[in-house]
């Protein structure tokens, strides 16, 4: 695997408007530079991906589908250098950045099944005296925007399903993390992918260009994962031309334990549940609402498992919390556990930001009430506010308290119960034991 660098336009790693530094969070040190899109660098990768559309949406499925394949055989056999620089431009430890990798892999390996099954459907009209045919044809140029906390996995999640389909896409990875996504192409490159068909760019900054991207006639779809506050503003930029928009946002989910829970497991989970990727995922538990009768005996146990996480570069033998991906972050996660402790939280374990180089910051967690500033925003690092409740109808309401609602926990000792309390909860996914 040869690291790159530059742009991909039209089959071709080119260089850009102007170059920016790539770090490694963990020591502030510089990875790589690389190219920077400008307006004329993102109208020829909409003018590459348009011009090779016609061609591409007419192939055989099943040839798009080997490609894909191909793609995924290649990322699995290079499954550790791609983790290595997952974890370098992260800051995630590199077994994380190893199970995001194979999981990305999946992606192009799924879809490749999926872009030979595409089936269509015939029926009768309601009238009886027509038949109703429906076929599904790609959409034409899509713009795949990508986040930082999982560089391959939505990269491949969104590419996938785009050229299985036959769409050609222009894909702008985050600013961070851009290396990853750049070997991701070249990947498809060598898989056997025909020009133009993706293309990768990294506008700096990337506002203006976005918008001329989205505001070019040439391109039909856009598929974005992100924060809330850019995806309303991607929103209102694509409504001008009314085009196709698939949105993954944010989200504060709630962690719900009731006092019949088994203690031990629930500790378990939501260790997985909130520590996951060092807490930087939109599925993380980010409140955690504990029954009073419990709360004690949870908050020390969940304290102490917190506690004892090697906290480290995430290259180093036996990390198990890395960076996060740059000082701007960290000082985020670092100022929302100032505000909470300003508005009446204790903190049980962690707080302090560490001395020395990277971005770190440690595994914390804080009791707080039920109005706590925390608990109003989308926390995306290892801190873990704990509120506690009395009855079941509090847990519903007090988990409800949140304009996210894209995944919930629940655990409890009684199946039934927890589907109750699961079916009240507004949310997308709700995640029980």
């Amino acid at each position: 695997m040869t690291l790159k660098t530059d742009l991909y336009i039209d089959g071709k790693w080119v260089k850009g408007s102007g170059t920016v530094p790539v770090y490694d969070p963990s020591d502030a040190s510089v990875i790589a530079e690389i190219q920077t899109a400008g307006a004329k660098d993102c109208d020829a990768a909409v003018d590459a991906a348009f011009r090779a559309f016609p061609d591409w949406a007419k192939t055989a499925p099943r040839y798009r589908a080997e490609i894909l394949r191909k793609a995924f055989e290649i990322m699995v056999a290079e499954a550790d250098q791609l983790a290595e620089l997952v974890s370098r431009e992260n800051g995630k430890v590199v077994t994380d950045a190893k199970g995001e990798i194979l999981y990305a892999a999946e992606f192009f390996r799924w879809f490749a099944e999926e872009t030979v099954r595409v089936a269509g459907d015939f029926r009768k009209s309601p009238s009886g005296d027509k038949r109703i045919l429906v076929t599904h044809q790609p959409i034409g140029v899509s713009l795949l925007i990508t986040p930082w906390n999982f560089p391959a996995g939505m990269a491949t999640r969104k590419i996938g399903p785009a050229i299985g389909a036959g769409c050609t896409v222009i894909l702008k990875p985050a600013i961070e993390t851009p290396l990853t996504a750049m070997a991701i192409v070249d990947i498809l490159e060598r898989a056997g992918l025909p020009k133009g068909v993706v293309n990768l760019v990294t506008p700096t900054p990337a506002g203006p260009m976005v918008s001329q991207m989205l505001h070019d006639p040439r391109v039909m779809n856009l598929s974005f994962t992100g924060s809330t506050e850019v995806g309303r503003i991607l929103l209102r930029e694509a409504s001008d031309r009314v085009i196709r928009c698939s949105m993954e946002l944010g989200g504060n989910a709630p962690f719900v334990v009731l006092d019949d829970a088994n203690i031990d497991e629930a500790v378990k989970g939501l260790m997985l549940a909130k520590m996951r990727n060092g807490g930087a995922a939109c599925t993380a538990a980010n409140r955690i609402y504990v029954h009073k009768n419990i709360a004690k005996e949870f908050t020390v146990k969940f304290s102490k498992a917190m506690s004892e996480l090697k906290m480290a570069p995430g290259r180093e033998v036996g990390a198990q919390l890395g960076a996060s991906v740059s000082i701007k972050e960290r000082n985020k996660i670092a100022e929302l556990v100032e505000l909470s402790v300003k508005t009446g939280a204790i903190v049980e374990t962690g707080g302090i930001m560490p001395d020395g180089p990277g971005a770190f910051y440690p595994p914390t967690v804080l009791t707080v009430d039920k109005s706590n500033e925390i608990l109003k925003y989308e926390v995306f690092g290892p801190v873990a506010p704990i509120v506690t409740f009395e009855s079941d109808e509090e847990a519903i309401k007090l988990a409800n308290e949140s304009n996210f609602g894209l995944i919930s926990y629940v655990y409890s000792g009684e199946l039934g119960r927890a589907i109750r309390i699961a079916e009240a909860i507004d949310s997308g996914m709700v995640a029980i034991n």
